[in-house]
């Protein structure tokens, strides 16, 4: 199997190798290739978070060599009962069907979002308040959040894992009786 992630951060990269491990048992090749969301570099909804992982999944594979796997992560922000939060989409296609999954959202600190609304990116307005380098190809908000109890690695995997269902049951989701991928 070749997956391609939409990515070379290797927090994108690794995430996807170990949510496919869970789901398959193929061996795999994955490369991470740096592919443009076309969306803001700072998403600021869920629509325009889940175009961005969308769009890198089709750039991804308008640019590329054929793959098994396209997966595109897209993190982003919206505000929620008038908190800032953060999440992330995850698109997946063997170049004819096509899959989301969703992480799980939390709120971010006042001094965080602050930040990300005077214009400064989510990984940067992180690396400010918590005198961090480069968090977001790290542990990320989350771990920071979280005094790393749950990695942003491993909040992708289980949206990966989501994004994984249809092509775990290919005949039910896209009746095709080869059941994977």
């Amino acid at each position: 199997m070749k997956i391609l992630v939409a990515s070379q951060n290797p927090v994108k990269v690794n995430a996807v190798a170990e949510a496919f491990k869970i789901c398959f048992s193929e061996p795999f090749d994955i490369e991470g290739i740096a592919i443009a969301s076309n969306v803001s570099h700072q998403p600021r909804s869920d629509g325009e978070t889940r175009a961005g992982a969308r769009n890198r999944v089709d750039n991804l594979m308008k640019r590329t060599q054929k793959a098994d796997l396209y997966v595109g992560i897209e993190g982003g922000i919206d505000v929620v009962d008038g908190k800032l939060h953060a999440f992330a989409w995850m698109a997946v296609s063997d170049g004819q069907q096509h899959s989301l999954g969703r992480t799980g959202s939390f709120e971010l600190p006042p001094q965080v979002a602050r930040l990300i609304f005077e214009g400064m990116e989510l990984g940067d307005a992180d690396d400010r308040v918590f005198e961090k380098e480069n968090s977001k190809q790290q542990n990320g908000a989350v771990g920071l959040l979280t005094h790393d109890r749950l990695s942003r690695e491993q909040l992708y995997q289980h949206a990966l894992v989501l994004a994984f269902i249809p092509f775990m049951n290919r005949k039910l989701y896209f009746g095709t009786a080869n059941a994977d991928v």
